[in-house]
């Protein structure tokens, strides 16, 4: 058992330190205020987000990007509230080629047809998606067309984060999408890219025909955006990039409750068996095995059956490689004040994340109130 113990922590150790070393290797991105010449369609699906709407609107109304070289397309997923209602008010204040179109389902992926349906209307050459939930910084469309124009991008994965607010709840939660985004960052600067977040996503319209869109996973309901990133590390793997630019961060909401985080990662877990790429599916696989390595070992420790200073040897090698990632993390996205509760939530997240896994096996989830089978 403490030979098994120890090959688990070193591999993550290797795993995570990977992450840490390839995170400063993706440089961050200036701009220099090349003229903008990009055209762009913005794709934003939503579903009841009436709430959210008015400060996403805000932000879009904000954009320093001239109008002419970017449209936005809205698409309505059966909203029963007053989300149209909403940004229909919203377009006679504004000159900006903004339009709501309605969704057409032909799959188990009402997102995945969502932004189908927007692609095959979208006059631009490229495709960036958010979420309704999201606020988009001032800059956002001038950091991905300097970056378009330096480079020779085809898909561009860029920065998001949660909103930072009190309680341990939303803390818990900024913690781990600041690990997440370490790891998307780190895993581009070794030449593994195998995460992104469709809130922050852009890419040619061309790939997206050439790639034949979602074909092969519409019968997963999530997984708009890393299905599609696979299809394009298998074929233009130099052609992608992160976007680690301080302009281009998309901020949006942590989950108000933990009924609603437990949904959320049952759904993202849920996707996980279907990944094509071997480093994302090695890298779930050496993640859980730690968290349950921490968790599983602790009743040992107890009893003392297994020696508590090799279990606390463990214990400080996952925190510190942990904590640096994190860190770098925290200090590219000047949220560096959520640390403080850095040690409540490592504690926790192995009890959560192994649960989630356990369950998401053998449970569905509800998504924008519809409930999805595994």
């Amino acid at each position: 058992m403490v030979l098994i113990s120890i090959i688990i922590t070193l591999l993550y150790l290797v795993l995570i330190g990977s992450f840490v070393i390839g995170f400063d290797k993706v440089p961050v991105f200036k701009l220099k205020d090349i003229k903008a010449k990009t055209t762009f369609s913005v794709i934003i699906p939503f579903r009841n987000e009436a709430e959210n709407l008015p400060h996403l609107l805000a932000s879009i109304d904000a954009l320093a990007y001239p109008n002419h070289l970017y449209e936005i397309i809205f698409v309505d997923d059966e909203s029963d509230d007053e989300s149209v209602d909403i940004i229909m008010r919203f377009l006679t204040n504004v000159r900006n080629d903004i339009k709501v179109i309605s969704n057409k389902r032909v799959s188990n992926s009402p997102k995945k047809d969502a932004i189908t349906t927007a692609i095959s209307q979208a006059r631009n050459d490229w495709i960036i998606t958010t979420d309704a939930d999201c606020i988009l910084p001032k800059y956002w469309l001038d950091s991905f067309d300097e970056c378009i124009q330096t480079t020779t991008s085809k898909c561009i994965v860029a920065p998001v984060t949660f909103h930072a607010k009190s309680g341990f709840l939303n803390r818990f939660q900024l913690l781990d999408m600041l690990s997440l985004q370490g790891a998307t960052i780190g895993g581009f600067g070794i030449k593994k890219p195998f995460l992104c977040n469709g809130a922050n996503f852009a890419y040619q319209k061309a790939l997206f025909i050439e790639l034949n869109g979602f074909d092969g996973n519409k019968n997963i309901a999530s997984g708009d955006d890393i299905f599609l990133l696979e299809k394009a590390v298998k074929k233009h793997p130099k052609n992608l990039n992160y976007l680690k630019c301080e302009q281009a961060i998309v901020t949006t909401n942590a989950q108000p409750n933990w009924k609603a985080l437990k949904a959320q990662r049952i759904r993202w877990a849920a996707k996980t068996s279907a990944y094509n790429n071997l480093f994302g599916k090695l890298t779930g696989v050496m993640v859980f095995l730690m968290n349950a390595l921490i968790m599983s070992l602790l009743p040992w420790v107890l009893l003392y059956v297994f020696g508590i200073k090799i279990f606390i040897y463990l214990l400080i090698i996952k925190f510190s490689i942990d904590y640096l990632l994190i860190f770098k993390s925290a200090t590219f996205f000047n949220q560096k004040q959520v640390l403080s509760t850095y040690v409540f939530g490592f504690l926790l997240y192995p009890f959560f994340s192994v649960y989630i896994a356990f369950v998401s096996l053998f449970k569905g989830y509800k998504w924008k109130g519809r409930d999805f089978k595994k």
